[in-house]
Order: structure tokens, then C-alpha cells, then sequence
């Protein structure tokens, strides 16, 4: 038990709860790089799995995955007015090629040859639209090379001062799509396609519920005609942005000359596209379904599905039992369940338990003497409930189990969410909500950038999305919830992460 009360309990701290959830789980630590992180091989496999998933996703689609540069020129940044603006903050640079000796001691040991310095810096990748659109611009030609759908996974740089583990790092891993188009209705479909499958495989895969939805002028990509995102809910009621996809029209297009010779004979600018999801949604799986006892991870993407935890007091007790684990394990794997077998001597049972809860391993089955005398094994879900299992046809068990543990998990986020929303709030009770618990604020914008920046300074509060069809109310709001002139739109309002 000691174990289990070394995670603070989210009532507590829901900050130090998080951090205490992906250090015991062993997901990630922290690195000697202020602002980086390092991804344990747990956390690195959940990223993996996550890859695999949306891989497939995207080349069911028609993408293709290529790799650009991680460097890229200055110049290229500023070559479209609001990208440079957008992430003037957030650049690291590469300014020299090599360092030199000074003869001094300690972090002055070195400093950088003057004579090594570059014509022109280097930008460490922030985002690659300005390096691909350059590629772009040499391969696009004609109308017959469009459209141009391509995906990289990749690390990305943005220079952050207040980072935590997945959330925010200076550096991170992600996936960027971009694609060119010959139309703007074409980029449109591409953007809100893309949008769609991040949503299916959030709630698919990661079991979290979330809501799509335009973003305002004020919160869209900086370069982009329009900024769709998909926003889930945490337990403590602050929003996290899960993913965005970006019309970016023909901005970047005019600002590296990718243009395509039209059927007609003419030259018109491509349409382009880009969207991302990173290693922030493993912060998200974590802070959507994890417990006092740790990680609790949606089947579909845990490491480890299922656990055999071996019970023996003997050793002749102990070669009985690990003969059935042995053949429980290959019989699971058979069925492409990802199995462990827990055979340690230097550990008891009980903490055996508390160590894989803590890694929020979905189904543990214990055996015992007893199990292998009435031939089965005890199941033990990490969401709670207990029962025994046959031996013989113990793989469609253990499959049904998983999927319903899985179905539970967005059933029970999706609840949390709708339990913590709030529609045609008033400002009164938007006030006294932000105030209080938090949560999703559904209510009439008048489109002021005005007025949303003066929510977001008495509140903390901004406008997540103004949602798509499937989430909006059941009636339009008529008026701004906050200044009280005509709503062009809903918004919906949290404070986020």
C-alpha cells in the first residue's frame, strides 16, 4: 500500500498528480536539457502504438510519409509575414559550425569560432511549412501533379520557459501533413477530412471524447486562412487542444511561387493544407483516464494489454503455476494480445499489483494453486471488478473484457465532459463557473477580438472552438453572452492547458 500512496492524489494537486502518474508509469523523465524531456521505453511504445494507428489512417487517405530537413533557412520564415510573427518567440538558431578551445575551465571551456559562423542562421524546426512549400514549388508543375499529399513524423523545437512533461517541452514529437490542391474547395475537404480522422482515432483509440470546431482569428495558425482543432476536457476541467488542421489557402503558396499549370494552359497558385497531433495527446490519455493509483491506459494503445501474475508459496507450487502462466501467455500472444508474464522472484504478489496498476496495464489475471486446480484464472480489470475465467476459451474472454474496459473508458469521459458543460450560459453563470469547478461554457459570441480578449483577462477563459453542427445546442444562441450584442456564432469557452 505504501507504493500506492506515493502518487498525490488528484484532489490534492491535480499538477503534481500528473507528474507523480508519468514518473511512477515510467512514460518519461527529466532531462539534463532544461525544457526537454527523455521518453521512457512505456511511454515511447504507447507513441509507437499511437503512430501506428494514424499511420494506416493517413494512407488510407492517399498520403504519403517523406522526411525534410531539420534546419532551415531564416529567411524562409520571414517570407510569409505572420508565420515569422507567430514564431519569432519561439526559435532556436544555429549560428556557427564549430566551437574553440578558450583555455578556460568549466561551461567557458568553449566558445564559438568567429571564423565558423554561418552566412545565414539556421532555424531549428519549429514547423515545416516554409522548407516543404519550398520543395513544393520544384515539384508541383502541373495540374496533373496535384493533389500533393505528403506526412512526416519528426521532432519539432519551440523554445518554451514553463514546460511539463508531454504537455509542453521545448522539443517534442509529432507528425505534420501538408498538401497541395488545386482549388480551395479541394484544401477545404482536405482540412476538415483530416479533422475528422483525429477525431476517430482520439475516440477510437484513445477513448477520449473530443469536440471539433473553427478556431478564432486570434487563436488560429499563424499564416493559415483557418485553424479547426479538436479540444478534450481533463479531469480538472481544463481543456487541452488534441490536434489542428489548417486551411492555409494560398498563403504560403504566393510566398514560395508554388504554382501549377492549369488544363486551360493557364498558371494559378496551389491550395495548401497542413495539420499535427504530438506527443501531447500521451498527456492527454493520461489526464483523461488516470486514477490515484496511476496510469490507466485505453487497451488499444497500451504497452501491455494483459498481465499474468504468478502466485506461489513452493516450489513445487511455483512450477505448477508458471507452467499454465506459460501457457496462458502463448495462447493470448497467438491471438495478437500483447502479454507479459510475470515470473520475478525478487517481488511479492501485492506489489506486483501495485506496480503494474501504476503502469495502467488494462487486465491482470492472477494464478494460483487454487486457479490451476479448478482450471482458470482470475481476472482483475484496472478499472475495477474481479471474476474468474476458464482456461478453454480464455483469448475470447480476455478479448471481450478488453473491448468493454475500452467502451467504458470514452463512455466515462464522455459523461465527466457533459456532467462539466454548461449551455446558453449567461455571464453571471459563465463568472461564477470559471470561478468555480470549470469546465466546457457553451454560449453566443459576438466575433469582437475585443471582447474575447477581455473574457480571457477577467477570466482565464478563451474560446476553444466555435463548434461544428454535431456539438453545437439545440438553439442558436441570439445574443453575446458577455457584451450582450448579436451573436454571430457559439463559442465554447474553458480555460486550457
Amino acid at each position: 500500500m505504501a507504493q500506492a500512496q506515493k502518487i498525490t492524489p488528484r484532489a490534492k494537486d491535480f499538477s503534481e498528480w500528473y507528474n507523480d502518474v508519468v514518473m511512477r508509469a515510467e512514460l518519461a523523465d527529466y532531462s539534463p536539457v532544461r525544457g526537454c524531456m527523455v521518453i521512457r521505453p512505456h511511454g515511447y511504445r504507447i507513441w509507437e502504438l499511437m503512430q501506428d494507428a494514424l499511420d494506416d489512417m493517413f494512407k488510407a487517405t492517399g498520403h504519403q510519409n517523406a522526411y525534410f530537413p531539420l534546419f532551415i533557412p531564416m529567411s524562409f520564415l520571414a517570407k510569409e509575414a505572420e508565420h515569422v510573427e507567430g514564431f519569432a518567440k519561439e526559435v532556436a538558431l544555429v549560428t556557427h559550425t564549430r566551437l574553440k578551445a578558450t583555455g578556460k575551465v568549466g561551461a567557458q571551456a568553449v566558445m564559438p569560432d568567429p571564423e565558423s559562423a554561418l552566412e545565414e542562421p539556421l532555424v531549428v524546426r519549429p514547423t515545416s511549412e516554409t522548407i516543404i512549400y519550398a520543395m513544393f514549388a520544384k515539384w508541383i508543375q502541373s495540374y496533373r501533379d496535384l493533389p500533393l499529399l505528403m506526412n512526416q513524423w519528426c521532432n519539432i523545437v519551440r523554445w518554451e520557459f514553463r514546460t511539463r512533461l508531454f504537455l509542453r517541452t521545448t522539443e517534442f514529437l509529432w507528425q505534420e501533413g501538408h498538401t497541395a490542391h488545386a482549388t480551395e474547395a479541394e484544401a477545404e475537404a482536405e482540412a476538415r477530412q483530416m479533422l475528422g480522422v483525429y477525431r476517430e482515432f482520439q475516440e477510437d483509440w484513445m477513448a477520449m471524447p473530443v469536440i471539433t470546431g473553427r478556431k478564432t482569428d486570434s487563436e488560429k495558425f499563424a499564416g493559415a486562412l483557418r485553424t479547426y482543432a479538436l479540444e478534450g476536457l481533463m479531469q480538472d476541467n481544463k481543456a487541452l487542444q488534441a490536434g489542428t488542421s489548417h486551411n492555409l489557402g494560398q498563403n504560403f503558396a504566393k510566398a514560395f511561387n508554388v504554382q501549377y499549370q492549369t488544363a486551360a494552359g493557364g498558371l494559378e497558385y496551389v491550395w495548401n493544407t497542413s495539420w499535427g497531433v504530438s506527443t501531447r495527446m500521451i498527456g492527454g490519455l493520461v489526464m483523461t483516464h488516470s486514477d490515484d493509483n496511476g496510469l490507466v491506459c485505453p487497451p488499444k494503445l497500451a504497452p501491455v494489454q494483459v498481465v499474468i501474475v504468478p502466485i506461489w508459496k513452493s516450489e513445487e507450487e511455483k512450477s505448477q503455476v508458471l507452467g499454465v502462466g506459460g501457457k496462458v501467455k502463448d495462447e493470448l500472444a497467438k491471438v495478437g494480445i500483447r502479454v507479459e508474464l510475470d515470473a520475478r522472484d525478487s517481488l511479492k504478489p501485492g506489489a506486483k499489483y501495485f506496480e503494474w496498476e501504476a503502469k495502467g496495464v488494462p487486465l491482470r489475471l492472477e494464478i494460483g494453486p487454487r486457479e490451476v486446480a479448478a482450471g482458470q484464472v482470475m481476472t482483475a480489470r484496472r478499472t475495477g471488478g474481479k471474476a474468474p475465467a476458464k482456461l478453454d476459451g480464455l483469448g475470447g474472454v480476455v478479448r471481450k473484457s478488453l473491448d468493454e474496459v475500452q467502451a467504458t473508458l470514452l463512455q466515462t469521459a464522455k459523461d465527466r465532459r457533459e456532467a462539466h458543460s454548461i449551455r446558453g450560459v449567461t455571464k453571471p453563470q459563465f463568472l461564477e463557473f470559471m470561478k468555480g469547478t470549470g469546465g466546457f461554457a457553451y454560449g453566443g459570441f459576438c466575433g469582437s477580438p475585443a471582447c474575447e480578449a477581455e473574457i480571457k483577462q477577467q477570466t482565464g477563459a478563451t474560446v476553444r472552438v466555435l463548434p461544428d453542427p454535431a456539438f453545437r445546442s439545440a438553439e442558436a444562441p441570439r445574443t453575446c453572452m458577455w457584451c450582450g450584442k448579436p451573436s454571430v456564432a457559439e463559442a465554447v469557452w474553458a480555460q486550457a492547458y
